[in-house]
C-alpha cells in the first residue's frame, strides 16, 4: 500500500524506470507513491546509476532487523526534547540526509550535516557523531574535512580539549560566497581560453558566453548573499510562555 515500505516489486519497477532515464517523479507516479519515496529509496541504495532492486532490498530488509537497538542506542546520544517523537525526528533525518544527497553532498557528509542541522546546540563531537550515525570516527573524520573544505562547518575546542563541529548563523552564507568565488575562478579560465582559440573562433565565442554568464551568476549571489545576510541571524519571536 502506498504509505507502507516498498516491496520488492516496486523496487524492480524503480529499476526499470531509471534504466529508462525516466525522472523520480514519472517513477513515483507510476507507483502510486510520493516522490520523495523514490528519492530516498534511490540515493540510500547508491544512487540512479548504481542502484539495483534486489541489493535494495536486503540492504532494507538488514537495516530493519537492527533499526530497534540501534535507534534506542542513538536516542541516549542525541535526547529527544521539548517533547518530540523519536520515530518523526529519524524520518526527517533520513529525508533531509536524502536531499542533501540529492545536491551533492557525499552520504557520509550529510549524515553529519544533517546531526548537527537537528541538534538544538549545532555543536557535537566527533565520538557523539561517531555514535549516532553508527559508524567509525575515521568516517567521521573524512566527512568533517570535508564539509570543512566547504566552509559548511567549522571547529572549535571544548574545556576538556575535545574538538567540536559546529554549524552556526554564519556558514551557509560563507558557503554561499566560497560558492561564488569558484564560479570566479571558471569564469577566469574560461576568458583565457578566448584569448588562446582566438577571439574570433566559434569556440572562443563559445568560451565567452559562459563566462558572461557564469560572471552575472556570481554577482548576483554574491550581491542576494549580502542582502539577505541578516535573515541567518533572526531570532524567534518570544512568546508569552517563554517569559514565565
Amino acid at each position: 500500500m502506498p504509505g507502507g515500505r516498498l516491496t520488492q516489486s516496486e523496487r524492480r519497477q524503480i529499476a526499470l524506470g531509471l534504466a529508462d532515464s525516466l525522472p523520480y517523479a514519472e517513477i513515483a507516479r507510476r507507483l502510486g507513491r510520493p516522490t520523495s519515496t523514490v528519492t530516498r529509496e534511490v540515493m540510500r541504495n547508491g544512487g540512479p546509476t548504481a542502484y539495483r532492486a534486489d541489493l535494495a532490498h536486503r540492504a532494507t530488509e538488514r537495516r530493519a532487523q537492527r533499526r530497534r537497538p540501534a535507534s534506542s542506542q542513538a536516542a541516549k546520544h542525541v535526547p529527544q526534547s521539548h517533547g518530540r517523537d523519536a520515530g518523526a525526528v529519524a524520518d526527517y533525518e533520513e529525508a533531509l540526509t536524502t536531499v542533501l544527497m540529492a545536491s551533492g553532498l557525499p552520504k557520509m557528509a550529510a549524515g553529519v550535516l544533517t546531526c548537527l542541522f537537528i541538534t538544538d546546540t549545532g555543536c557535537l563531537t566527533a565520538s557523539q557523531l561517531a555514535q549516532h550515525l553508527q559508524v567509525s570516527p575515521a568516517s567521521v573524520s573524512k566527512a568533517i574535512a570535508f564539509l570543512e573544505s566547504q566552509s559548511l562547518v567549522r571547529r572549535e575546542r571544548d574545556e576538556r580539549r575535545r574538538d567540536r563541529y559546529i554549524v552556526d548563523d554564519e556558514l551557509f552564507y560563507q558557503a554561499t560566497i566560497a560558492s561564488a568565488r569558484a564560479n570566479d575562478q571558471l569564469v577566469e579560465t574560461a576568458r583565457r581560453g578566448v584569448a588562446v582559440l582566438g577571439p574570433h573562433t566559434a569556440a572562443a565565442h563559445r568560451l565567452e558566453n559562459i563566462a558572461r554568464f557564469l560572471d552575472f551568476i556570481s554577482e548576483s549571489i554574491t550581491r542576494a548573499a549580502e542582502q539577505a545576510r541578516e535573515v541567518l541571524h533572526t531570532k524567534p519571536a518570544a512568546t508569552p510562555a517563554d517569559g514565565q
